[in-house]
């Protein structure tokens, strides 16, 4: 929540507020019982509650000092009710010292709505001469917590509103509504703790402070837990996006340098994909593959200008160069975390079945099947797209090329798969010329989700709000 600072007219209509609430609660003060053994246990409870909430890093503070402010509803009143939220209140600005506007909001808030809604349940239970014999009674009771807790966040909330200029609708959707089952199971709390009261005497509403604030602790527990897994997930996804990015980068740098090479790149890559769809490789598998179809020739970086761009034979150490780009290309790609796979695949796209490949001289099966469906795009790509090496073939002397090498230099399963896509024009393109780079691109990139935590001050409780 922004910390806007409020006009003075608002802070005195605050001010004004409590001063009302404190009248009436005065002037209604022998309506209420004033049993000073339940008194100073809810009281206790309560302050104890609210003194060890627990707040994390997103600024959601776990406190359970609304159930005992409602038992002092239904058991005692409106006005002692009201004494137990401005005492647990000012206690815990007395350790965290919010600022003063926001103090106001607070403890008119824990004043108003227990004063009221206690009223409110005297006045029924007294005109309608409903005994704690009678179910009814109970039925009141939450319903009592139900009119509590709409009053807390409605006062809580609203000033919210103002502060940050938000939407009210919003602040429902986003801070009430995903609390209302343990809100309800609050209130069925409330409605037993209430008839062990009646029943038990003193004793059940120790029980209960024992039960709350391990309640508390457990719920404490587990929050801070699943916190942890959001923070360590959400910096899994920044470095994920920090990392493809700056691949992105260098994709785009060679791109710059190359287009050629960049084209080829992403035709490869969606002929790759289409590969592993066909032959039944999982979601998973068709990513894997595809990124490493966008990356296999990211270690031409090595390559000077002479070489990527020569319309002229090249020498036998050029050629030595050349079979350098998936050990280099390998070496960055698994620098990145995560990348460990993608890099085996591209370290062996130029392997052979016969075992005559690059860079390590692998055979048949020992050669990655991800990597062999790289080798058959990239072999049918370069013999079909322009390149500084070969005057570009038809797709059909292609096909025939690769069924001559299938066996020796490919494996013949993926190039019959492959086949079938070209015969069956189940690519959406053709040739190198026409891959569009920047659309296979966007395919890997990752987003990371960002965290958005609330404003300074703002305490969000097992079952009522404050700021």
């Amino acid at each position: 929540m922004a910390s806007n600072r409020p006009s003075n007219l608002i802070i005195t209509a605050e001010l004004g507020g409590l001063v009302a609430v404190v009248a009436v609660g005065v002037l209604t003060a022998d309506t209420a019982s004033w049993d000073p053994a339940l008194f100073g246990i809810l009281l206790a409870f309560s302050v104890f509650s609210d003194l060890t909430a627990i707040t994390t890093t997103s600024k959601v503070r776990l406190s359970g000092s609304f159930l005992p402010i409602v038992l002092a509803i239904v058991l005692l009143g409106g006005p002692p009710a009201a004494v137990i939220g401005i005492l647990t209140i000012f206690i815990g600005w007395l350790g965290e010292r919010n600022a003063l506007h926001l103090e106001l909001n607070n403890l008119l808030t824990y004043a108003g709505f227990p004063l009221v809604t206690g009223l409110a349940f005297h006045w029924v239970t007294t005109s309608a001469d409903i005994s704690t014999s009678q179910p009814a009674f109970y039925a009141l009771v939450f319903a009592a917590f139900l009119l509590a807790l709409a009053l807390n966040f409605t006062l809580i909330a609203s000033y919210s509103c103002y502060l940050d200029r938000s939407s009210f609708l919003k602040k429902v959707r986003i801070a009430l509504v995903p609390l209302l089952p343990s809100e309800l199971a609050a209130a069925l709390m409330a409605v037993g703790v209430a008839y062990l009261y009646i029943h038990v005497g003193i004793a059940g509403i120790v029980l209960f402070g024992v039960v709350l604030v391990t309640f508390q602790y457990l719920l404490g527990q587990l929050l801070l837990s699943q916190q942890r897994a959001r923070e360590l997930e959400l910096r899994s996804k920044q470095l994920a996006s920090f990392q493809v990015g700056m691949l992105s980068a260098m994709l785009r740098t060679l791109d710059l340098r190359d287009q050629m090479t960049a084209r080829h790149s992403a035709a490869v890559a969606r002929y790759s994909r289409a590969i592993a769809q066909r032959a039944g490789y999982s979601r998973r598998e068709e990513e894997l593959v595809h990124i490493a179809a966008l990356l296999h020739d990211i270690g031409k970086f090595i390559l000077p200008d002479r070489i990527l761009k020569a319309n002229v034979p090249l020498t036998d150490e050029d050629w030595m160069l050349i079979k350098r780009h998936p050990q280099q290309g390998a070496r960055v790609v698994s620098s990145l975390d995560g990348y460990g796979p993608v890099a085996e695949i591209i370290l062996a796209h130029h392997e052979r079945i016969d075992g005559k490949g690059y860079p390590r001289g692998l055979a048949g099966d020992d050669i990655p099947e991800l990597s062999r469906i790289i080798s058959v795009a990239d072999t049918y790509d370069v013999m079909t797209a322009r390149d500084s090496y070969r005057t570009p073939m038809s797709s059909y002397d292609a096909i025939v090329e690769l069924r001559r090498v299938a066996g020796k230099q490919l494996d013949a399963r993926f190039v019959e798969v492959f086949i079938e896509l070209l015969e069956g024009k189940d690519v959406s393109f053709q040739h190198g010329e026409a891959a569009d780079f920047e659309k296979e691109l966007a395919l890997e990139s990752r987003i990371a989700e960002t965290a958005s935590p609330e404003g300074e001050g703002s305490r969000f409780q097992v079952a009522g709000v404050s700021i």
